[in-house]
């Protein structure tokens, strides 16, 4: 009998991008939302590897060092608290790895970043019908019912974004 590879976690690094996008549009499959994702190499390579990212990532590998997994966030900041928190944007890991540990050492990672850096909150979305909500209930996250998603895009984004130019309030980048 084999024992079980326990998953390293490490930041992404230029090598891991090709991965990580193809992970993320693996994601998007799963979510029946492939047509809405556009994510190329280039953009998450920008995003993670600037001067000053808004972007982090960290990936789950296997004992290749390949990606089996990945968690990507960013800063957010809570007023009420005073100090900021991370904002998980995704995470993923390979339907082949799942039940490796992988995810719950991804999220573990975040908590550990919160926690060393005084972040009192680690936050993050997920589809009503996804099965990881009781992953989720196992690790003491809690589902927040009483806060109400809303997003501007599209056209309704552009019509808001003109009324601000029209007022002469138009803020530098």
């Amino acid at each position: 009998m084999t024992t079980p590879v326990i998953p390293t976690i490490r930041p992404v690094r230029p090598e891991d991008v090709p991965a990580v996008v193809a992970m993320v549009h693996e994601l998007a499959e799963y979510e029946r939302a492939p047509e809405q994702c556009h994510l190329s190499v280039d953009q998450l390579t920008s995003a993670l590897f600037t001067t000053v990212p808004a972007l982090f990532g960290h990936v789950a590998v296997d004992e290749r060092d390949e990606p089996i997994g990945f968690a990507l966030w960013f800063l957010n900041f809570s007023t009420w608290a005073g100090v900021h928190g991370i904002y998980l944007e995704d995470l993923y890991v390979r339907p082949a790895a799942r039940g490796s540990g992988a995810g719950r050492l991804l999220l573990a990672t975040l908590a550990d970043i919160c926690v060393r850096r005084g972040y009192r909150r680690l936050e993050w979305w997920m589809i009503n019908w996804n099965p990881a909500a009781g992953f989720y209930a196992s690790i003491g996250a809690e589902q927040m019912s009483e806060w109400v998603p809303y997003r501007l895009s599209g056209d309704a984004l552009s019509r808001l974004a003109g009324q601000a130019t029209n007022v002469g309030t138009r803020t530098g980048d």
